[in-house]
């Protein structure tokens, strides 16, 4: 929350505990310990700017009715210094406290003084937090999924950012494993085909049957020819993963930086293997007896660390029998390292080895399984799993007229995310991705997303940050040149539409890290539509240009910092802030 925003609320919680002090020192409540209370801003502004329950909180202690205590500590508080001006009871019990137009006056001048800095806050205390999202294989195209995780990925690190953490972006290139020995494989016949014809040899039915493997065999053939058939199998294969594999990786990070997604950090799965930080953790988990040998695999022992855990949170046997735990193979009999061996040293690597305060991934909702058992791996080698926080992801439906869209009409295949990017503005698909939290299905309007009107939400916040670009020339064409009002001249500004939109442009810093608290960035997008609704709402009720100069001159001031506030927002979440439209 702002500082002012938290200040008012410190007033609150201190005078009512000195008007509670006062009552226990005079003997009108018997001798309690004051529990912690909550001040909350009421649906109904009428009924007050801030509420208080203190009085159901004391009620038990007290053995007398909340709205009895609450009158008593009304006749005892003292507002004096503070930013309210009354306060009444209401209902049973709560207390409703009412703000000088002061307050509202120092929102504004804050938004101002804090220029493009405002919202941000140091809440985070600098803590480090990697944020890794999108990993698609590099094998093929990228898709819906990696849309919706691309923007919910970058959104959050954005948040997390203003919201006072030192945050790393990161992308994790599965270049190792069996996805790797697929994609060999797939490059391998299809090059035989073109060479020898499609009937030389089949496609078998678990590999990679796009059309961009055809594309690499042939680009591949191009370049440097058909002598691959003359060597072996394994050189031929490792010669065509070496040749396509930085070309998808290439075409990877294309399609991210046009996503705006620009990451610290590409890490490769290999450098894992190479540099022996896999053996290393595998190690370690046998070290701390959580390997076990069987049928010439290494194992895991993943029921017996999620068992330690969860009887430490105080789960019974029965409901751990219930959740059918299994072990997992690390080493596979012919030696290769699974998956989640890998998976397992990636995450020590950026815990342990490059020393985040917390990793957080975003996964799609299909690896909700793999959550527990990756928290509890960390605990297997020695790292706090509470360290590692998941985004679970839900799935994207693409739609349009009301119906579900699959196919590209421009390839006839499934719409990749560079598809998507290339038929949608990128303002809306980074917003509208992030319009509902993760955990959420949601569908994806593509006639919406393209949509210049007020149902479109991006397009509405833009709209408004044009609209108060457009109101400004307008004044300045008529020679009326802008000031910075006075705290006095400020407090003018007394109607209902400008008390409430100056109390929502001072709620953002609160809203940032609450949507760092919880990983939504959803609560940023809605914020930032909700100012669009206030301010048109504000505009169509009051005249800027009135003849009384000082209100003209606040109301200016205004929406210079609702426009200045937009643009923070839209500019934390990668979205342009046209001044027309």
């Amino acid at each position: 929350m702002s500082k002012l925003i938290k200040l008012a609320e410190e007033q609150i919680i201190s005078a009512v505990t000195d008007a509670i002090n006062k009552n226990i020192a005079e003997g009108v409540f018997i001798e309690a310990e004051i529990p912690a209370f909550k001040t909350e801003i009421p649906a109904d502004r009428n009924n007050g700017d801030y509420s208080a329950n203190a009085a159901f909180m004391l009620s038990k202690a007290l053995r007398m009715p909340p709205r009895k205590i609450a009158e008593e500590i009304l006749n005892k508080i003292n507002l004096d210094g503070t930013y309210f001006k009354e306060c009444s009871v209401a209902g049973p019990g709560f207390i409703n406290f009412f703000l000088k137009q002061d307050f509202y006056a120092e929102i504004l001048l804050d938004v101002d003084a804090c220029g493009d800095k405002y919202g941000r806050s140091d809440f985070g205390n600098g803590k480090k937090i990697n944020v890794e999202f999108v990993s698609a294989n590099p094998t093929g195209p990228m898709h819906m999924g990696n849309a919706r995780g691309g923007a919910l990925g970058d959104c959050l690190a954005a948040v997390l950012d203003w919201a006072g953490y030192e945050v790393e972006r990161e992308f994790y290139v599965n270049d190792a494993g069996n996805q790797i020995d697929k994609f060999a494989l797939s490059l391998d016949i299809r090059y035989q085909q073109i060479i020898n014809g499609e009937d030389s040899i089949e496609l078998p039915e678990d590999s990679y049957h796009g059309d961009d493997i055809r594309v690499l065999a042939q680009s591949y053939i191009d370049e440097f020819g058909t002598g691959l058939l003359d060597v072996s199998e394994e050189e031929r294969r490792k010669a065509l993963v070496e040749f396509a594999l930085p070309k998808n990786i290439a075409t990877m990070k294309a399609a991210m930086a046009k996503y705006r997604i620009d990451y610290n950090t590409w890490f490769s799965e290999l450098t894992l293997h190479n540099g022996g930080e896999l053996k290393e953790t595998i190690d370690i988990l046998t070290k701390n007896g959580y390997t076990y040998e069987k049928e010439g695999a290494l194992w895991y022992k993943n029921i017996e660390i999620q068992t330690e855990i969860l009887k430490r949170q105080g789960k019974t046997q029965e409901y751990i029998d219930n959740l059918e735990l299994k072990d997992d193979v690390l080493i596979r009999q012919n030696g290769n390292p699974t998956y989640f061996a890998a998976d397992i040293a990636y995450h020590r690597n950026k815990l342990e080895k490059r020393g985040f305060d917390k990793a957080i991934d975003v996964w799609g909702a299909d690896h909700h399984g793999h959550v527990a058992r990756m928290k509890g791996a960390m605990e297997a080698v020695g790292i706090d799993g509470d360290k590692l926080d998941v985004v679970l992801m839900q799935l994207v439906n693409l739609m349009k007229d009301g119906k579900p869209v699959k196919m590209s009409k421009r390839t006839g295949k499934a719409i990749t995310l560079v598809d998507l990017l290339d038929e949608v503005p990128i303002d809306a698909v980074r917003f509208l991705f992030n319009m509902r939290e993760a955990g959420s299905a949601m569908d994806f309007d593509l006639g919406l997303a393209i949509e210049q009107s007020n149902q479109n939400p991006v397009y509405y916040c833009q709209y408004a940050h044009a609209r108060i670009c457009s109101i400004l020339k307008k004044l300045a064409s008529e020679g009326i040149v802008s000031r910075k009002p006075s705290k006095e001249e400020l407090t003018l500004l007394t109607s209902d539409e400008e008390t409430d939109l100056i109390a929502h442009l001072g709620a953002l810093t609160g809203v940032i890290v609450n949507a760092a608290n919880t990983y939504d960035p959803a609560k940023i997008t809605h914020y930032a539509t909700d100012l669009a609704t206030k301010f048109h709402r504000f505009y169509n009720a009051q005249r800027v240009m009135v003849e009384d100069e000082a209100l003209m001159q606040a109301r200016i001031f205004l929406c210079v910092c609702v426009r200045n506030t937009m643009r923070n927002v839209l500019s934390m979440l990668k979205i342009e802030t046209p001044e027309s439209m």
